[in-house]
């Protein structure tokens, strides 16, 4: 399951449709969402990622099993997932595990696709979801190797790990926050990043409504006035490149560095990494062959297969 994208310009408007329905955000600020889209011809990359992670997964099980075939469904964006728990209703599928493309817990990275699935209603498969990955060695060690290699180019540079910003409101009511820095703690230790930050980027909301910061770009303009020269920015909040990645680091991050007189490395995100490509097999291990081994790296534990009732409520009202 993921957020799906446009795969070209005449999707762009109805995707954001899809996105923003229910949020306040005003149509201005959607058209200019919409600019960025097409700043690379109206298409997101993110079909083609997950499209790309799948043809990985499948090769992977056909080769070592377990048998199962892959479905996959977007919240936003075709293909839709009312539409594949239809098909696979008519499949003779009667239950499943879901790998949500998101490693950290929060309302619109976990609990929001539970509510997609439940509001699919009855006669849909049984799903459940596999634990949340973002303490995994197979996510964190394909990071770490990322971040080392950007380190190589710019040895001493300051990091700055970025992941989404999420209201105020949503991140005190899930374990986001906390995610994160036991994940930016662990990647930094392992590549040996002397000086690094946990920053935000990509904020959508209203002014008037706190987000998450510090902002990337006020992260970047903190250093350069502290006489810092170099960064890596390691996108650990993101599995793969997709819009937020290629936009607000790669073309603005990167546009205000250059203004600055700042060297600037963006990490590359663990994609189709071999670990993260098994380390979706052994989620899926844990499930359906008992004694399974679950790994974790550094000294929390294991997220649960099944979340409490009231995680990661919605900022402005609990739904069942």
């Amino acid at each position: 399951m993921s957020f799906g994208g446009p795969e070209k310009p005449d999707d762009v408007i109805p995707f954001l449709e899809n996105v923003l329905r229910g949020k306040n955000v005003p149509r201005e600020g959607m058209l200019q969402v919409a600019e960025h889209y097409y700043h690379f011809g109206g298409r997101s990359p993110i079909n083609d990622q997950n499209r790309a992670l799948i043809s990985e997964l499948q090769k992977l099980l056909d080769a070592e099993g377990p048998d199962l075939p892959i479905y996959w469904g977007n919240r936003n964006w075709h293909p839709m997932l009312a539409d594949t728990l239809s098909q696979m209703r008519e499949d003779g599928i009667k239950n499943a595990l879901a790998f949500f493309t998101s490693a950290f817990s929060s309302y619109s990275g976990c609990r929001q696709y539970r509510e997609n699935i439940a509001a699919a209603g009855n006669g849909r498969p049984n799903i459940e979801k596999l634990r949340a990955f973002y303490n995994h060695p197979g996510f964190l060690n394909p990071m770490i190797d990322k971040v080392r290699a950007a380190l190589e180019q710019l040895p001493g540079a300051s990091v700055a790990f970025t992941a989404h910003s999420i209201p105020i409101s949503m991140a005190v009511t899930s374990p986001y926050v906390a995610q994160l820095e036991e994940a930016c703690k662990l990647v930094a230790s392992g590549a040996g990043a002397g000086d690094y930050k946990l920053v935000y980027q990509s904020r959508s909301g209203p002014p008037t409504q706190p987000w998450l910061e510090p902002d990337i770009a006020d992260h970047i303009r903190s250093l350069q006035a502290a006489g810092r020269k170099e960064i890596v920015i390691a996108p650990i909040g993101f599995i793969s490149d997709h819009m937020e990645v290629l936009y607000d680091l790669d073309t603005e991050a990167a546009e205000l560095c250059r203004e600055l007189g700042m060297r600037m490395i963006r990490a590359a995100t663990v994609g189709t990494h071999l670990d993260f490509i098994k380390m979706i097999r052994q989620l899926i291990l844990e499930r359906v062959e008992p004694g399974t081994p679950r790994l974790v790296l550094g000294r929390s534990s294991p997220c649960p297969d099944v979340c409490p009732a009231d995680c990661c409520p919605a900022p402005a009202a609990r739904r069942p």
